[in-house]
Protein backbone atom coordinates (compact mmCIF):
# COMPACT_ATOMS: atom_id res chain seq x y z
CA UNK A 1 0.00 0.00 0.00
CA UNK A 2 1.50 3.57 -1.46
CA UNK A 3 1.19 6.50 0.65
CA UNK A 4 0.61 9.94 -0.74
CA UNK A 5 1.34 13.37 -0.16
CA UNK A 6 -0.64 15.96 -1.68
CA UNK A 7 -0.10 19.18 -1.42
CA UNK A 8 -1.76 21.75 -3.44
CA UNK A 9 -5.08 22.70 -2.21
CA UNK A 10 -7.71 25.74 -1.74
CA UNK A 11 -8.50 26.83 1.79
CA UNK A 12 -12.31 27.95 1.97
CA UNK A 13 -13.87 30.35 4.43
CA UNK A 14 -16.80 27.97 6.60
CA UNK A 15 -17.85 29.74 10.02
CA UNK A 16 -20.57 26.90 10.56
CA UNK A 17 -21.38 23.34 11.45
CA UNK A 18 -22.75 20.66 8.86
CA UNK A 19 -23.99 17.01 8.65
CA UNK A 20 -22.11 14.47 6.80
CA UNK A 21 -24.57 14.81 3.64
CA UNK A 22 -25.34 18.44 3.03
CA UNK A 23 -22.04 18.85 1.26
CA UNK A 24 -21.66 18.20 -2.57
CA UNK A 25 -19.95 19.16 -6.27
CA UNK A 26 -22.27 19.57 -8.95
CA UNK A 27 -22.78 22.09 -11.41
CA UNK A 28 -25.38 24.64 -9.70
CA UNK A 29 -25.54 27.52 -12.26
CA UNK A 30 -25.11 25.66 -15.74
CA UNK A 31 -22.73 26.89 -16.92
CA UNK A 32 -21.03 23.38 -17.21
CA UNK A 33 -18.05 24.29 -14.63
CA UNK A 34 -18.59 22.35 -10.83
CA UNK A 35 -19.43 24.35 -7.73
CA UNK A 36 -19.34 23.19 -4.17
CA UNK A 37 -22.78 23.53 -2.22
CA UNK A 38 -23.09 23.15 1.63
CA UNK A 39 -25.65 23.62 3.90
CA UNK A 40 -25.39 23.94 7.47
CA UNK A 41 -27.00 23.53 10.70
CA UNK A 42 -28.09 27.33 10.97
CA UNK A 43 -29.92 27.38 7.69
CA UNK A 44 -27.38 28.98 5.73
CA UNK A 45 -26.45 27.14 2.02
CA UNK A 46 -23.39 28.00 0.63
CA UNK A 47 -21.90 27.95 -3.00
CA UNK A 48 -18.54 28.21 -3.37
CA UNK A 49 -17.37 29.10 -7.13
CA UNK A 50 -13.29 28.58 -8.59
CA UNK A 51 -10.88 29.26 -5.76
CA UNK A 52 -12.53 32.01 -4.02
CA UNK A 53 -12.44 31.64 -0.15
CA UNK A 54 -15.37 33.24 0.23
CA UNK A 55 -19.13 32.06 -0.80
CA UNK A 56 -19.93 32.60 -4.40
CA UNK A 57 -23.60 33.30 -3.40
CA UNK A 58 -25.50 32.58 0.28
CA UNK A 59 -29.28 31.61 0.40
CA UNK A 60 -30.74 31.56 3.78
CA UNK A 61 -33.35 28.06 4.14
CA UNK A 62 -35.84 27.06 7.28
CA UNK A 63 -34.19 25.04 9.60
CA UNK A 64 -30.99 23.25 10.01
CA UNK A 65 -29.85 21.56 6.72
CA UNK A 66 -29.23 17.85 6.37
CA UNK A 67 -28.46 16.98 2.96
CA UNK A 68 -28.17 18.78 -0.49
CA UNK A 69 -27.90 17.90 -4.07
CA UNK A 70 -27.55 19.15 -7.26
CA UNK A 71 -29.88 17.88 -10.44
CA UNK A 72 -32.31 18.55 -12.96
CA UNK A 73 -35.38 17.53 -10.28
CA UNK A 74 -37.75 19.01 -12.24
CA UNK A 75 -36.87 17.26 -15.79
CA UNK A 76 -36.05 20.76 -17.63
CA UNK A 77 -33.46 18.97 -19.87
CA UNK A 78 -33.96 19.00 -23.05
CA UNK A 79 -32.10 16.94 -26.06
CA UNK A 80 -31.62 18.66 -28.84
CA UNK A 81 -31.04 16.23 -32.44
CA UNK A 82 -28.68 17.71 -35.12
CA UNK A 83 -28.40 16.83 -38.50
CA UNK A 84 -24.89 16.24 -40.26
CA UNK A 85 -24.69 15.81 -44.00
CA UNK A 86 -21.30 13.51 -44.85
CA UNK A 87 -19.90 11.99 -47.77
CA UNK A 88 -18.77 8.24 -46.47
CA UNK A 89 -19.13 4.54 -46.03
CA UNK A 90 -19.75 2.35 -43.01
CA UNK A 91 -16.72 2.10 -42.59
CA UNK A 92 -16.08 6.13 -42.21
CA UNK A 93 -14.10 6.66 -45.21
CA UNK A 94 -15.18 9.14 -47.52
CA UNK A 95 -16.91 7.98 -50.28
CA UNK A 96 -19.73 9.36 -53.30
CA UNK A 97 -22.86 9.88 -51.34
CA UNK A 98 -24.21 12.17 -49.21
CA UNK A 99 -25.72 10.32 -46.26
CA UNK A 100 -27.36 12.27 -42.70
CA UNK A 101 -25.98 11.62 -39.74
CA UNK A 102 -28.25 12.12 -36.60
CA UNK A 103 -27.40 13.46 -33.12
CA UNK A 104 -28.64 14.30 -30.19
CA UNK A 105 -26.89 16.25 -27.23
CA UNK A 106 -28.97 15.99 -23.79
CA UNK A 107 -29.17 19.05 -21.63
CA UNK A 108 -29.81 18.74 -17.95
CA UNK A 109 -30.51 22.01 -15.99
CA UNK A 110 -29.43 21.33 -12.73
CA UNK A 111 -31.17 23.02 -9.65
CA UNK A 112 -29.77 23.19 -6.28
CA UNK A 113 -32.23 21.30 -3.85
CA UNK A 114 -31.65 21.60 -0.01
CA UNK A 115 -34.09 19.52 2.73
CA UNK A 116 -33.90 20.30 6.58
CA UNK A 117 -34.39 18.18 9.36
CA UNK A 118 -37.84 19.57 9.66
CA UNK A 119 -38.79 18.44 6.52
CA UNK A 120 -38.52 22.03 4.85
CA UNK A 121 -37.89 21.14 0.73
CA UNK A 122 -35.86 24.14 -0.59
CA UNK A 123 -35.35 24.39 -4.90
CA UNK A 124 -32.86 27.11 -5.86
CA UNK A 125 -32.55 28.02 -9.72
CA UNK A 126 -28.89 29.56 -9.96
CA UNK A 127 -28.91 29.89 -13.58
CA UNK A 128 -29.67 33.78 -13.52
CA UNK A 129 -27.61 34.47 -10.58
CA UNK A 130 -24.98 33.18 -12.76
CA UNK A 131 -25.87 35.60 -15.45
CA UNK A 132 -25.96 38.39 -13.24
CA UNK A 133 -22.54 37.89 -11.80
CA UNK A 134 -20.95 37.45 -15.04
CA UNK A 135 -22.39 41.24 -15.50
CA UNK A 136 -21.01 42.54 -12.47
CA UNK A 137 -17.35 43.73 -11.58
CA UNK A 138 -17.29 41.94 -8.47
CA UNK A 139 -18.18 38.66 -7.55
CA UNK A 140 -20.12 39.50 -4.42
CA UNK A 141 -22.33 42.11 -5.09
CA UNK A 142 -25.07 42.01 -2.74
CA UNK A 143 -28.66 40.59 -4.27
CA UNK A 144 -31.87 42.20 -3.84
CA UNK A 145 -34.46 40.16 -1.35
CA UNK A 146 -36.17 38.33 -3.99
CA UNK A 147 -32.81 36.60 -5.47
CA UNK A 148 -32.45 35.18 -2.32
CA UNK A 149 -35.68 33.31 -1.70
CA UNK A 150 -35.68 29.73 -2.92
CA UNK A 151 -37.47 29.47 -6.33
CA UNK A 152 -39.70 26.64 -4.55
CA UNK A 153 -40.39 25.38 -1.02
CA UNK A 154 -42.21 22.48 0.30
CA UNK A 155 -42.96 20.52 3.67
CA UNK A 156 -42.01 16.45 3.23
CA UNK A 157 -41.74 14.75 5.96
CA UNK A 158 -39.40 15.16 8.96
CA UNK A 159 -36.28 13.73 9.95
CA UNK A 160 -34.06 13.71 6.50
CA UNK A 161 -30.59 12.24 6.43
CA UNK A 162 -29.45 11.90 2.83
CA UNK A 163 -31.17 12.46 -0.38
CA UNK A 164 -30.43 11.83 -4.19
CA UNK A 165 -31.57 12.85 -7.75
CA UNK A 166 -31.47 10.66 -10.39
CA UNK A 167 -33.68 8.26 -12.92
CA UNK A 168 -34.56 5.18 -10.68
CA UNK A 169 -37.23 3.91 -12.43
CA UNK A 170 -35.66 3.82 -16.25
CA UNK A 171 -38.10 6.28 -17.97
CA UNK A 172 -35.65 9.25 -18.66
CA UNK A 173 -37.08 11.74 -15.74
CA UNK A 174 -34.86 12.07 -12.59
CA UNK A 175 -37.02 11.32 -8.90
CA UNK A 176 -35.53 12.64 -5.85
CA UNK A 177 -35.21 9.88 -3.51
CA UNK A 178 -35.19 11.02 0.31
CA UNK A 179 -33.86 8.51 3.12
CA UNK A 180 -35.10 9.40 6.98
CA UNK A 181 -33.80 8.85 10.64
CA UNK A 182 -36.87 6.01 11.01
CA UNK A 183 -35.22 3.32 8.48
CA UNK A 184 -37.80 4.71 5.82
CA UNK A 185 -37.29 5.95 2.22
CA UNK A 186 -39.34 8.02 -0.02
CA UNK A 187 -39.57 8.45 -3.73
CA UNK A 188 -40.99 11.59 -5.14
CA UNK A 189 -41.98 13.08 -8.71
CA UNK A 190 -41.70 16.90 -9.33
CA UNK A 191 -45.00 17.35 -11.53
CA UNK A 192 -46.63 20.30 -13.12
CA UNK A 193 -49.73 21.68 -14.53
CA UNK A 194 -50.26 21.28 -17.85
CA UNK A 195 -50.84 24.13 -18.96
CA UNK A 196 -47.89 25.73 -17.52
CA UNK A 197 -44.46 25.90 -18.51
CA UNK A 198 -43.09 28.15 -16.06
CA UNK A 199 -39.89 26.73 -13.32
CA UNK A 200 -41.46 26.21 -10.15
CA UNK A 201 -44.75 26.14 -11.00
CA UNK A 202 -45.40 22.55 -9.57
CA UNK A 203 -45.49 20.24 -6.71
CA UNK A 204 -43.26 16.93 -5.64
CA UNK A 205 -45.94 14.01 -6.03
CA UNK A 206 -45.40 10.59 -3.54
CA UNK A 207 -44.30 7.86 -5.79
CA UNK A 208 -43.59 5.26 -3.15
CA UNK A 209 -42.59 4.66 0.46
CA UNK A 210 -40.12 1.54 1.75
CA UNK A 211 -39.77 0.51 4.91
CA UNK A 212 -36.08 -0.76 5.53
CA UNK A 213 -34.83 -3.48 9.14
CA UNK A 214 -31.74 -1.37 9.36
CA UNK A 215 -30.82 2.45 9.28
CA UNK A 216 -30.67 3.74 5.95
CA UNK A 217 -26.66 5.70 5.78
CA UNK A 218 -26.54 5.86 2.19
CA UNK A 219 -28.72 6.22 -1.11
CA UNK A 220 -27.06 5.38 -5.31
CA UNK A 221 -28.44 3.65 -8.81
CA UNK A 222 -26.43 1.23 -9.85
CA UNK A 223 -27.05 -0.94 -13.25
CA UNK A 224 -28.90 -4.27 -12.96
CA UNK A 225 -28.01 -7.09 -14.96
CA UNK A 226 -30.46 -6.21 -17.32
CA UNK A 227 -28.82 -2.90 -17.80
CA UNK A 228 -32.14 -1.07 -16.42
CA UNK A 229 -31.14 0.73 -12.77
CA UNK A 230 -31.52 -0.63 -9.16
CA UNK A 231 -32.39 2.14 -6.46
CA UNK A 232 -30.34 1.03 -3.68
CA UNK A 233 -30.26 1.39 -0.12
CA UNK A 234 -27.36 0.67 2.42
CA UNK A 235 -28.01 -1.70 5.59
CA UNK A 236 -26.03 -2.27 8.92
CA UNK A 237 -23.28 -4.97 8.75
CA UNK A 238 -22.33 -4.44 4.86
CA UNK A 239 -26.07 -5.30 3.74
CA UNK A 240 -27.53 -3.20 0.69
CA UNK A 241 -31.09 -3.78 -0.34
CA UNK A 242 -33.04 -3.07 -3.41
CA UNK A 243 -35.58 -0.97 -3.29
CA UNK A 244 -38.20 -1.79 -6.52
CA UNK A 245 -40.34 0.71 -8.28
CA UNK A 246 -43.37 -1.50 -8.87
CA UNK A 247 -45.81 2.18 -9.60
CA UNK A 248 -43.51 0.90 -13.11
CA UNK A 249 -45.74 -1.89 -13.46
CA UNK A 250 -48.86 -0.51 -11.96
CA UNK A 251 -48.63 2.51 -14.55
CA UNK A 252 -48.45 -0.08 -17.67
CA UNK A 253 -51.05 -2.29 -16.30
CA UNK A 254 -53.76 -1.12 -14.14
CA UNK A 255 -56.03 2.45 -13.92
CA UNK A 256 -54.85 5.46 -13.82
CA UNK A 257 -56.19 5.68 -10.06
CA UNK A 258 -54.25 2.61 -8.81
CA UNK A 259 -50.89 4.79 -10.78
CA UNK A 260 -48.98 7.02 -9.44
CA UNK A 261 -48.51 8.35 -5.60
CA UNK A 262 -51.35 6.04 -3.88
CA UNK A 263 -49.06 3.49 -2.83
CA UNK A 264 -46.65 4.91 -0.55
CA UNK A 265 -49.27 7.33 1.00
CA UNK A 266 -51.54 4.93 2.53
CA UNK A 267 -48.34 3.07 4.33
CA UNK A 268 -45.08 1.67 4.08
CA UNK A 269 -44.33 -0.68 1.37
CA UNK A 270 -42.16 -4.36 1.36
CA UNK A 271 -41.07 -4.25 -2.03
CA UNK A 272 -37.74 -4.68 -1.01
CA UNK A 273 -35.02 -7.36 -1.43
CA UNK A 274 -32.04 -7.48 1.20
CA UNK A 275 -29.18 -8.55 0.43
CA UNK A 276 -26.01 -9.73 3.21
CA UNK A 277 -22.50 -9.71 1.13
CA UNK A 278 -20.33 -12.80 2.22
CA UNK A 279 -17.63 -12.63 4.75
CA UNK A 280 -16.95 -12.48 8.29
CA UNK A 281 -18.64 -8.97 9.69
CA UNK A 282 -17.85 -8.69 13.34
CA UNK A 283 -20.88 -6.30 13.89
CA UNK A 284 -23.82 -7.07 12.36
CA UNK A 285 -25.21 -3.49 13.32
CA UNK A 286 -22.07 -1.36 12.02
CA UNK A 287 -22.91 1.38 10.41
CA UNK A 288 -22.38 1.19 6.20
CA UNK A 289 -22.15 3.04 2.67
CA UNK A 290 -22.40 2.35 -0.54
CA UNK A 291 -22.08 3.98 -3.89
CA UNK A 292 -22.92 2.68 -7.39
CA UNK A 293 -22.32 3.41 -11.12
CA UNK A 294 -18.86 3.02 -10.72
CA UNK A 295 -17.47 3.48 -14.34
CA UNK A 296 -15.42 0.84 -15.57
CA UNK A 297 -14.26 2.68 -18.45
CA UNK A 298 -16.12 2.40 -21.34
CA UNK A 299 -20.00 3.25 -21.93
CA UNK A 300 -20.80 -0.43 -22.96
CA UNK A 301 -19.48 -1.90 -19.98
CA UNK A 302 -20.80 0.29 -17.73
CA UNK A 303 -24.33 0.55 -18.59
CA UNK A 304 -24.48 -3.49 -17.97
CA UNK A 305 -23.73 -5.38 -14.70
CA UNK A 306 -22.66 -2.53 -13.67
CA UNK A 307 -20.07 -1.82 -9.65
CA UNK A 308 -20.44 -1.06 -6.51
CA UNK A 309 -18.71 -0.87 -3.71
CA UNK A 310 -19.52 -0.71 0.45
CA UNK A 311 -17.88 0.05 3.27
CA UNK A 312 -18.37 -0.22 7.43
CA UNK A 313 -17.07 2.25 10.14
CA UNK A 314 -15.41 -1.26 11.17
CA UNK A 315 -12.99 -0.25 7.99
CA UNK A 316 -14.55 -3.31 5.60
CA UNK A 317 -14.43 -2.11 1.54
CA UNK A 318 -15.98 -4.50 -0.73
CA UNK A 319 -16.14 -4.01 -4.59
CA UNK A 320 -19.22 -5.66 -6.15
CA UNK A 321 -21.31 -5.77 -9.21
CA UNK A 322 -25.29 -6.03 -10.18
CA UNK A 323 -24.91 -10.29 -10.17
CA UNK A 324 -23.74 -10.36 -6.57
CA UNK A 325 -20.42 -11.59 -7.24
CA UNK A 326 -17.19 -9.95 -5.03
CA UNK A 327 -14.24 -8.44 -6.82
CA UNK A 328 -12.44 -7.64 -3.88
CA UNK A 329 -12.44 -6.80 0.15
CA UNK A 330 -10.04 -4.98 1.81
CA UNK A 331 -9.70 -4.46 5.64
CA UNK A 332 -8.75 -1.36 7.26
CA UNK A 333 -7.60 -0.06 10.50
CA UNK A 334 -10.18 3.22 10.68
CA UNK A 335 -13.44 4.06 10.53
CA UNK A 336 -14.53 4.65 7.54
CA UNK A 337 -18.02 7.11 7.27
CA UNK A 338 -17.34 8.14 3.92
CA UNK A 339 -17.50 6.31 0.17
CA UNK A 340 -17.28 8.32 -3.38
CA UNK A 341 -15.97 7.69 -6.55
CA UNK A 342 -13.81 9.34 -8.54
CA UNK A 343 -11.62 8.78 -11.49
CA UNK A 344 -7.54 9.77 -10.62
CA UNK A 345 -5.59 8.24 -13.45
CA UNK A 346 -7.54 9.57 -16.59
CA UNK A 347 -8.45 6.42 -17.70
CA UNK A 348 -12.24 6.55 -17.37
CA UNK A 349 -12.18 3.75 -15.02
CA UNK A 350 -13.77 5.60 -11.70
CA UNK A 351 -11.50 4.50 -8.47
CA UNK A 352 -13.35 4.10 -5.01
CA UNK A 353 -12.23 6.94 -2.32
CA UNK A 354 -13.18 6.15 1.06
CA UNK A 355 -12.63 8.73 4.09
CA UNK A 356 -12.18 8.15 7.41
CA UNK A 357 -13.18 10.32 10.50
CA UNK A 358 -9.04 10.95 11.36
CA UNK A 359 -8.79 11.94 7.47
CA UNK A 360 -7.12 8.70 6.49
CA UNK A 361 -8.43 8.26 2.73
CA UNK A 362 -7.68 4.95 0.66
CA UNK A 363 -8.09 5.19 -2.91
CA UNK A 364 -8.54 1.43 -4.31
CA UNK A 365 -8.50 0.66 -8.35
CA UNK A 366 -10.74 -2.28 -9.69
CA UNK A 367 -7.74 -4.64 -9.41
CA UNK A 368 -7.60 -3.86 -5.73
CA UNK A 369 -4.21 -1.72 -6.13
CA UNK A 370 -4.11 0.55 -2.99
CA UNK A 371 -3.02 4.39 -2.22
CA UNK A 372 -3.44 6.20 0.85
CA UNK A 373 -4.03 9.87 2.02
CA UNK A 374 -3.49 11.32 5.17
CA UNK A 375 -5.87 14.84 5.66
CA UNK A 376 -4.00 16.52 8.70
CA UNK A 377 -6.86 16.77 10.95
CA UNK A 378 -10.45 15.23 11.98
CA UNK A 379 -12.93 15.23 9.40
CA UNK A 380 -16.28 16.48 9.78
CA UNK A 381 -17.71 15.89 6.16
CA UNK A 382 -16.01 14.33 3.11
CA UNK A 383 -16.80 14.39 -1.21
CA UNK A 384 -15.16 13.75 -3.80
CA UNK A 385 -15.82 14.52 -7.68
CA UNK A 386 -15.22 17.25 -10.46
CA UNK A 387 -14.45 20.96 -9.13
CA UNK A 388 -13.36 23.79 -10.59
CA UNK A 389 -10.80 25.87 -9.49
CA UNK A 390 -7.60 27.06 -11.13
CA UNK A 391 -7.07 26.47 -14.39
CA UNK A 392 -11.15 27.06 -15.79
CA UNK A 393 -12.12 23.26 -16.31
CA UNK A 394 -13.23 20.55 -13.96
CA UNK A 395 -10.56 18.83 -12.34
CA UNK A 396 -10.74 15.60 -9.48
CA UNK A 397 -10.84 17.04 -6.57
CA UNK A 398 -11.02 15.58 -2.90
CA UNK A 399 -12.83 18.14 -0.39
CA UNK A 400 -12.81 17.95 3.37
CA UNK A 401 -14.52 19.41 6.10
CA UNK A 402 -12.56 20.13 9.15
CA UNK A 403 -13.27 21.12 12.93
CA UNK A 404 -11.26 24.71 12.31
CA UNK A 405 -14.24 26.70 10.10
CA UNK A 406 -12.44 26.18 6.99
CA UNK A 407 -12.99 23.61 4.09
CA UNK A 408 -10.40 22.50 2.09
CA UNK A 409 -10.04 21.38 -1.34
CA UNK A 410 -6.79 19.15 -2.63
CA UNK A 411 -7.14 19.60 -6.59
CA UNK A 412 -4.41 17.65 -7.71
CA UNK A 413 -4.79 14.66 -7.47
CA UNK A 414 -4.53 13.04 -10.79
CA UNK A 415 -2.10 9.66 -10.37
CA UNK A 416 -0.30 8.27 -13.11
CA UNK A 417 -0.83 5.06 -12.08
CA UNK A 418 -2.12 3.26 -9.17
CA UNK A 419 -0.48 0.50 -9.32
CA UNK A 420 3.26 0.18 -7.63
CA UNK A 421 6.22 -0.17 -9.35
CA UNK A 422 9.62 0.78 -10.11
CA UNK A 423 11.53 3.08 -12.12
CA UNK A 424 13.48 0.64 -14.22
CA UNK A 425 10.25 -0.58 -15.43
CA UNK A 426 9.01 2.81 -16.09
CA UNK A 427 12.30 3.63 -18.24
CA UNK A 428 11.32 0.63 -20.28
CA UNK A 429 8.17 1.79 -21.62
CA UNK A 430 9.80 4.98 -22.51
CA UNK A 431 10.95 4.25 -26.31
CA UNK A 432 13.72 6.76 -26.35
CA UNK A 433 15.52 5.21 -23.16
CA UNK A 434 16.42 2.14 -25.53
CA UNK A 435 17.72 4.92 -28.02
CA UNK A 436 20.02 6.43 -25.36
CA UNK A 437 21.49 3.18 -23.53
CA UNK A 438 22.41 2.54 -27.35
CA UNK A 439 23.90 5.85 -27.62
CA UNK A 440 25.97 4.93 -24.05
CA UNK A 441 26.94 1.51 -25.46
CA UNK A 442 24.87 0.00 -22.88
CA UNK A 443 23.14 -3.26 -24.20
CA UNK A 444 19.25 -2.69 -23.18
CA UNK A 445 18.92 -6.46 -22.67
CA UNK A 446 21.86 -6.62 -20.16
CA UNK A 447 19.49 -5.87 -16.33
CA UNK A 448 22.82 -5.86 -14.40
CA UNK A 449 24.91 -2.97 -16.70
CA UNK A 450 21.12 -0.96 -17.18
CA UNK A 451 20.53 -0.86 -13.29
CA UNK A 452 24.38 0.07 -12.87
CA UNK A 453 23.88 3.15 -15.24
CA UNK A 454 20.88 4.45 -13.67
CA UNK A 455 22.29 4.42 -9.58
CA UNK A 456 25.53 6.02 -11.20
CA UNK A 457 23.33 8.91 -12.68
CA UNK A 458 21.11 8.54 -9.51
CA UNK A 459 23.50 8.68 -6.59
CA UNK A 460 27.12 9.80 -8.06
CA UNK A 461 28.73 12.26 -6.23
CA UNK A 462 26.42 11.38 -3.32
Amino acid sequence: MRSLNYVQRLSLDFTGTLFPHAICLGDADNDSLNELVVGDTSGKLLVYKNDESKPWITRTCVGMLTCVAVGDVCNKGKVCWRLHKQKMNLFGRVHGKDIMLVCFILFFQNFVVAVGAEGWFHLFDLSAANANKADSSSQHEFSSFDDQKPLFTQHIPANTKVILISDIDGDGRCELVVGYTDRVVRAFRWEEPTDSSDVGIGQLILLKKWLLEGQVDSLSVNPGPEGLPELMVSQPGCGYAILLCSWTQQDSSGSEEEAPATPGSEGPSRDVILHLTTGRIHNKNVSTHLIGSISKGSKEESATCGLFALCTLDGTLKLMDSSEQLLWSVQVDHQLFALQKLDVTGDGREEVVACAWDGQTYIIDHNRSVVRFQFDENVNAFCAGQYTCKDGKNRSCLVYVGFNHKIYVYYKVELERMESTNLLKVLEEKPEFKRHLKELGVDAEDAAAVRALVTNVLYRGS
